[in-house]
Order: structure tokens, then sequence, then C-alpha cells
């Protein structure tokens, strides 16, 4: 329940930035792996936002809470592709989603970085959300044992669709983790809204950086 007191945790600093030709390249370290990340100043989707590093670094540290490995994981909004990259580094078959114009960066940096190693093939596919869930992942053929999203909620319309995809996906059986930096008013709102329909905690807390780390879990009817 909310009223468990969270962890409270800092965001480590395990990324360094590199002398290089490349100003938007960043690197990062987890799980012992080196992750390269090309970040793009054109969209919202194509820069690492602090609950990508703060969900990151709790799978990572909290792995016999949340084994990833052999586990179907899907992550909405999955921009950069950092947190995807993560997920199947720890063994994941990993889905990462996002808006048609963010697939070809996302794509390039989940290539580049899982490409050669002795993993699950992850997977890039648009999801826009709320549009076409059944068509595009008819609930007869998908279920998630992991719903991953990060900084998701922010000044955007797009709320509702949001709920709505989280809904859709998080079926009896999946675990929604939902790592989000809390800006707006709005941001308390959808956290109202997510307690009225699942299960919630909230797992910890990043005060420097105000991300909350929440988990979702669908009641039983």
């Amino acid at each position: 329940s909310l009223t468990d007191s969270p962890v409270t945790l800092k965001i480590l600093q395990n990324w360094v930035p590199r002398v290089s030709p490349y100003f938007d390249k960043e690197h990062y370290t987890y799980v012992g792996h080196q992750i390269v990340i090309q970040e793009s100043i054109e969209h919202f989707g194509a820069v690492v936002w602090p609950g990508a590093l703060a969900l990151s670094q709790y799978l990572e540290s909290n792995q016999e809470q949340f084994n990833l490995k052999d586990k179907r994981v899907l992550e909405i909004g999955a921009g950069t592709g950092l947190l995807s990259i993560v997920a199947c580094i720890l063994g994941a078959y990993v889905t990462a989603t996002d808006l048609p114009e963010v697939l070809e960066n996302l794509s390039y940096n989940i290539s580049r970085n899982t490409q050669n190693m002795n993993m699950h093939k992850p997977e890039v596919r648009k999801l826009v959300w709320g549009e076409d869930l059944n068509e595009d992942f008819p609930v007869s053929t998908y279920h998630y044992d992991f719903l991953l999203a990060t900084d998701v909620v922010y000044h955007h319309t797009a709320l509702d669709p949001l709920l709505a995809t989280m809904v859709y996906f998080c079926k009896p059986g999946t675990v929604l983790l939902w790592a989000n930096k809390f800006r707006f008013s709005t941001d308390y709102e959808f956290l109202e809204k997510l307690c009225d329909i699942f299960n919630v905690t909230i797992l910890a807390e990043f005060p420097e950086s105000n991300v909350k780390l929440i988990k979702a879990t669908a009641r039983d009817n």
C-alpha cells in the first residue's frame, strides 16, 4: 500500500561524459556493461530522463525481487532505449515501443548495444498510446510479465490514452514499474487515477531528482 515507507535512494552517477566528436552520445554502465546512448534534441523521446536512470539502477540492484531473466517485458515510451537495453542485459525478452518518429534512434541504440551479446534479441515496435492496441497487440497473443514506463507522465494531452494503455497491458500477473519525475499537479492526479484502478506501492523515492518509483498490479476481481 502507499502507507509503506518507500526506500529513499540517490540516482548514482554511473554515467561518464566522454570527450568525443559526438556531443550527443552518453556512456552509462549497468550490470557490468558499458552502454552508449545517442541522444537527439529533436524529440522528448530522444533524451535520457532521470526516471530511466532510476529504474535501470533499481532493476540492477534488485534482481532477486524483480528477476527479469526469460521474462517478457514491454517498455512503453522507450525513448532512447536505455532501460530496454538494461532489461535485455538482465535476460528479458524485451519489446521497446514508442512513437514512429522516435523509432529510428531507438532502434539504433538498442541494436548497437545488444548485438553480439548472448541475450534474447529485443524487438522495437511502434505504439501510440491508446491507439490500435487490440489490432497490434491482441490479448490472445501478447502477455507481458513486466510493463516498464519512465517519465511518461508530464505536461501533455495524452494522459488518458496513456492510462488506458497501462490498463490494457497490465493484466493479472503483470507487474507495472513506473518511474517518474514529479513536477506538476497533473502528475499526482495521474498517480491518484492509477491508485483507483490498481494495487499501487511506492517502492522508492529519489528526493534530489523528485523521482518516485511505483509498482502497480491488477486487482483481483
